[in-house]
């Protein structure tokens, strides 16, 4: 006998539909734009001498996360699996730094900033959870 949940997850499943070749679900692009956008704007600051709380920044640091995040956004792009997990993790992460600030922010700027941090964060990793299930989906039996 299957529990009330089971039975939702088991229609959940059944109404999922698997990648087509060379498909990409678009919040899967939308997040690999976002690591994208986010490695180059790394290395954009950091060539401009952004300096954090008086201090450059060391090179290594910088360009490693660069680095990772383009890697993960070539991944995503491809719909590969890993990369979307490895992007839920990082926003995930990012998630947990922002409810943290959200108890020392200073000033409504800071507070309204961490705010939208944590919305967008949030709201892409809740969109990139049906899109892992339809990546990992192998093919449906044939009935």
């Amino acid at each position: 006998m299957s529990s009330r949940s089971e039975l939702r997850n088991e229609r959940a499943r059944a109404a999922l539909e698997p990648l087509a070749p060379g498909e990409r679900p678009p919040w899967v692009t939308a997040a690999a734009i976002v690591a994208l956008v986010l490695a180059i704007g790394n290395i954009v600051a950091f060539a401009a001498g952004v300096k954090i709380n008086g201090t450059r920044p060391a090179v290594g640091p910088v360009f490693g996360q660069a680095v990772l995040m383009g890697f993960v956004a070539w991944g995503m792009w491809n719909a590969r699996y890993w990369a979307v997990l490895g992007m839920q993790t990082l926003l995930a992460l990012t998630m947990i730094a922002a409810a943290l600030a959200l108890l020392t922010a200073a000033n409504a700027w800071a507070l309204l900033l961490v705010v939208l941090i944590l919305v967008s964060s949030g709201t892409l990793f809740w969109f990139l959870i049906k899109a892992m299930a339809r990546i990992q989906m192998p093919e449906r039996p044939r009935a």
